[in-house]
């Protein structure tokens, strides 16, 4: 049997940190973080609630809109479309496992989890570092310096000794 593979949660993800990904050429796409402020296009599938079409709107605003809105990706309109119905649907009481299973397969299909962004080779844009401030002198010592190195005792009784 073999192991791996080109599907998605088949193996590691890939690391677009990683020396691998570097020797195997293996370049991730930056989403941006301010979002997609473009119009969306319209709903694709037939009789959309109003639900629907809010979280469309919403769906679209996401980073992953920025791609999904690049020509030639026109074909996954009707996958984040579905998307959009299924996690309406998942809002219900009464869903079942099943419904919520197929939300996630289209979540990753669509780039909206860690494994779909992996596999799609994109990758969500880090912010700024954080500047951080050193820890303000309260005359505290610190753990390191409170820790005591003691020396292995010989007097511990053996196996076989009789006290």
């Amino acid at each position: 049997m073999t192991h791996g593979g080109a599907r998605l949660r088949s193996g590691p993800a890939p690391n677009p940190l990683s020396g691998r990904s570097d020797r195997f050429g293996l370049n991730f796409r930056e989403l941006p973080t301010e979002g997609y402020s473009g119009k969306p296009p319209s709903f694709p599938l037939e009789k959309p609630t109003k639900r629907e079409l809010t979280l469309w709107r919403d769906v679209w605003k996401l980073p992953q809109g920025h791609i999904w809105s690049q020509p030639g990706h026109e074909w996954r309109h009707g996958i984040v479309a579905m998307y959009v119905r299924q996690f309406v649907r998942c809002e219900s009481e009464d869903v079942g496992a099943a419904h919520v299973a197929q939300l996630h397969r289209f979540a990753d299909q669509i780039g909206l989890t860690d494994a779909g962004l992996a596999g799609m080779g994109w990758t969500a844009a880090r912010s700024a570092p954080r500047s951080v401030d050193p820890p303000a002198q309260t005359g505290q010592r610190s753990s390191r310096d409170r820790i005591t190195v003691v020396a292995p005792v010989d007097d511990q009784p053996k196996a076989g000794d009789v006290g």
